[in-house]
């Protein structure tokens, strides 16, 4: 079985990640699709240049390496939405089943200009996530959305669920992990993992620390809002 979970930046995706890898029939890929959206844009990310010497950037080889048959019981994508092109054909990823890993925009916002630029609403994710969404209601597939949220509050609830819409057991192992790097890590996990490097659950922090978000980027704090709260009416937990 493979799974895509489609995520944008800053969204817990690399400790989700965490979580399937720490199952023992499950292989994780992270992020397979990142060294090809680096060499397709203009955009200054940290390690770009490594990056990009260092994974595939052809989108048709990559598409074939993550839709063919694995070995392992289930074979986990962490994916970035904003990684797909613009002007993509999405039928490939019917080949697996898919989940949307959101997030409150003012956290995720307040995260990412800690360590980067932000240009435009794109970069996070919300518009891809949402182009997703409508792929998968108008090819009536599962709707399956996770809030980032619920998986620190309600975390056995939320992967329980989880697990049952995806028709695997769910497995207590789920819960938490051992410290440290992966071999799986993308290495730009050296810019973005130190939290989840030194994290050994979906750990409550920082969950009530005010968070202010700069003028200049209220247009697009506003623009996200609007498809994270639709998005998150379909929250799984809701049901």
């Amino acid at each position: 079985m493979i799974i895509n979970m489609w995520s944008g930046p800053r969204n817990l995706s690399t400790a989700l990640m965490r979580s399937f890898e720490n199952r023992t029939d499950t292989n994780v890929i992270d992020e397979p699709l990142y060294a090809y959206y680096l060499n397709c844009n203009n955009i200054n990310h940290p390690m770009k240049e490594n990056i990009i010497n260092h994974y595939c950037t052809n989108y048709k080889e990559i598409i074939s390496q993550i839709t063919k048959n694995v070995s392992s019981k289930i074979f986990y994508i962490k994916h970035m939405a904003h990684h797909i092109p613009q002007n993509y054909n999405l039928k490939w990823i019917s080949e697996g089943k898919n989940s949307l890993l959101i997030r409150d925009p003012k956290k995720v916002l307040s995260s990412y200009i800690k360590k980067n630029e932000l240009k435009n609403s794109k970069e996070l994710g919300y518009h891809d996530q949402y182009k997703i969404f409508k792929y998968l209601l108008k090819n009536n597939e599962k709707i399956l959305i996770i809030n980032s949220e619920d998986l620190i509050l309600n975390t056995e609830k939320t992967l329980i669920k989880l697990c049952q819409k995806l028709k695997i057991q769910f497995d207590k192992k789920m819960l938490s992990w051992p410290k440290g790097k992966r071999n799986s890590d993308g290495i730009w996990g050296q810019i973005w993992y130190k939290n989840v490097i030194n994290s050994t659950s979906f750990e409550n922090n920082k969950l009530v620390k005010k968070i202010v978000i700069p003028n200049k980027y209220q247009d697009i704090l506003k623009e996200c809002n609007e498809i994270y709260e639709e998005l998150n009416s379909f929250n799984l937990l809701l049901e």
